[in-house]
């Protein structure tokens, strides 16, 4: 059987080979900034993080176990998300910004049409969440996280995270409602 590129790649990760890990951030560090931004939105701590997560990857790659093309990505990105939510915990009062007990409740018309707007529009109106919202919401959909996981990970009640997600969800879909208001002002 011939290997592929992604496992001749790990083979020389586990050498310690120093140009594998150099193309390892050539291909990689790309998409890995791009899921540290969705949690972290300070450029200078986006660059720490992945610094750490490398330094992690790196000290750690000896656990890996190659399960198929696209194995190590998915490693990788788990690293990375594990990381932003470490550095959010260490910097900010994770259990005050989850805590929404004295919020009204809202609800939410209709789910929004994502239709003519581009994924950029998109994932910024998500890093413009409040921190709370932003990190459940991310855990929520890209990671695929339940919210009984999601609880454990944060250290919240169940609760919270799932109240978290539905104030997530509404304030994006206040979000593309304006959005789409605007744009079809820009029209007339």
């Amino acid at each position: 059987m011939e290997l592929n590129k992604e496992q001749i790649l790990i083979d020389r990760l586990l050498l310690k080979e120093e140009a594998a890990w150099k193309e390892l951030f050539e291909v990689y560090s790309g998409n890995l900034t791009y899921v540290c931004s969705r949690y972290i939105l300070d450029k200078d701590n986006v660059h720490d993080v992945l610094q750490n997560s490398f330094i992690k990857m790196f000290r750690s790659i000896e656990s890996f176990q190659y399960r198929g093309n696209g194995s190590l990505r998915a490693w990788m990105s788990r690293i990375v998300v594990n990381e932003s939510l470490t550095f959010l915990k260490q910097n900010s009062d994770f259990k005050n910004f989850v805590d929404d007990s004295e919020l009204p409740d809202i609800t939410m018309d209709e789910e929004p049409d994502l239709q003519q707007i581009p994924e950029a529009v998109i994932m910024e109106m998500i890093r413009s969440l409040p921190e709370g919202y932003r990190t459940v919401f991310n855990l929520f959909v890209f990671e695929e996280k339940s919210h009984k996981e999601i609880a454990e990970v944060l250290g919240i009640a169940e609760n919270s995270s799932a109240s978290q997600f539905h104030r997530a969800r509404v304030t994006l879909a206040q979000k593309i409602k304006e959005y789409k208001r605007l744009k079809i002002a820009q029209y007339e």
